[in-house]
């Protein structure tokens, strides 16, 4: 195993995705917002405008937005002070509409859409928008309708490009590394800021922004953690959790093992675990419902005793959800899901036992769905004893 101080940078090489790339996202979406009956999108600040436009811009009290139309050229929105920012920013289109600091940037997206020729008509508006934005342009032209910009959004982003799919490859080797150094840095004592503070360095020495989240003994049942801090003590579960972005791409990965030596009641509960991903990645056969993966991997652990549903002790949660530019987004593996799996979806593979008062295991890979079928981005823990490959 590497020390901390052989760590090198890991993100020689990455490519960003093209202007190209983002050009062909908006010509499906516009496609969709045809089919949809959609006049034009409305994006806040956020990681769908990073999608469509490669604009990577935070939210805050002063609105900055992105009008897709489904036909003509995109326009942006911003305050006066921003604009060469924003325009440093900016690929594709080159119109920018600005409001000063006393003025309504409402308004201003108002005027954006109407020299679209967007007077009235139907706007998408995808989900990370805030209500006040929706309800101030409301008031600002209201001959608009809106609704959600989920069925244009969601079929663009939850397809993952070769291009995309390389960045998170890059994304989880990357965190893999990080979580070896760690994992043979966990000593009696150690805290849990501790481990996190050490695996933001090792992400940081391969060139990355991320860590991992780590719980220990019976805080390890927490799916999220525990308020409580803990110290690392022989025998206790260890289950960390962690990921980092490259370019803007998620990893994300979680593995569960024993400080010391494992008891038969640890052992056996971790190879249940296994088996539960092993099948939920067995059940993801192209064309088949996400619900069925999320079903697969919860009998295993239903069939063995627990639960059942979402019962405890047992699986509380959903089997997966997708990941790309979030962690977390659409589509999820998941009770009523039906959409079925096709090429280009990408999702995390983590059922997890609850065992309140004992500890919890949780091993988490991510899938993406090629041509022929599912495939790992990492390789799963081999065992409770040996957490990497």
């Amino acid at each position: 195993m590497k020390e901390m101080n052989q760590l090198e940078s890991m993100t020689q090489g990455v490519q960003p995705i093209s202007v190209n790339e983002r050009m062909d996202r908006i010509a499906k979406a516009r496609q969709l917002m045809e089919a949809k009956e959609i006049d034009a999108l409305l994006l806040e600040a956020g990681t769908t405008l990073e999608y469509f436009t490669g604009v990577r811009w935070s939210q805050s009290d002063r609105v900055a937005a992105a009008v897709i139309p489904a036909r003509g050229e995109i326009a942006y929105v911003c305050p006066t002070f921003e604009e060469a920012r924003l325009r440093e920013m900016m690929t594709i289109g080159d119109a920018v509409r600005t409001w000063e600091e006393h003025e309504s940037p409402f308004q201003q997206i108002a005027q954006a859409l109407a020299d679209l020729g967007i007077r009235s008509g139907r706007i998408g508006v995808e989900r990370a928008t805030r209500y006040a934005v929706v309800d101030e342009l409301g008031k600002a032209a209201p001959r608009l309708e809106f609704s959600s910009a989920a069925p244009v959004v969601d079929p663009c982003r939850g397809i993952k490009s070769p291009a995309e799919i390389a960045l998170m490859q890059r994304a989880m080797d990357v965190t893999i590394e990080a979580y070896k150094v760690c994992v043979e840095a966990l000593r009696e004592g150690m805290s849990q800021d501790e481990f996190r503070d050490l695996s933001a360095a090792a992400h940081r020495a391969l060139g990355v922004r991320g860590h991992i989240d780590v719980q220990f003994g019976e805080t390890t049942a927490f799916p999220h953690g525990s308020r409580e801090t803990t110290y690392l003590k022989e025998g206790d579960v260890v289950l960390m959790d962690g990921g980092c972005s490259v370019e803007g791409y998620w990893s994300d990965i979680s593995r569960t093992t024993v400080f010391g030596v494992p008891t038969s009641r640890q052992r056996e509960v971790w190879e249940l675990e296994k088996a539960a991903q092993a099948a939920a990645f067995s059940a993801a056969k192209l064309g088949v419902a996400m619900e069925s993966v999320d079903a697969a991997a919860r009998g295993v652990i239903v069939g063995a005793g627990f639960g059942p549903g979402y019962r405890v002790p047992g699986l509380p949660h959903r089997t997966g959800h997708g990941i790309g530019l979030d962690m977390h987004e659409p589509y999820n593996v998941v009770q009523g899901n039906t959409i079925p799996l096709a090429p280009g979806m990408c999702f995390s593979d983590e059922p997890m036992i609850v065992i309140y008062g004992e500890f919890g295991v949780r091993l988490e890979d991510c899938i993406y769905m090629s041509d022929k079928g599912p495939r790992f981005f990492t390789i799963p823990s081999p065992s409770i004893d040996q957490p990497f490959a």
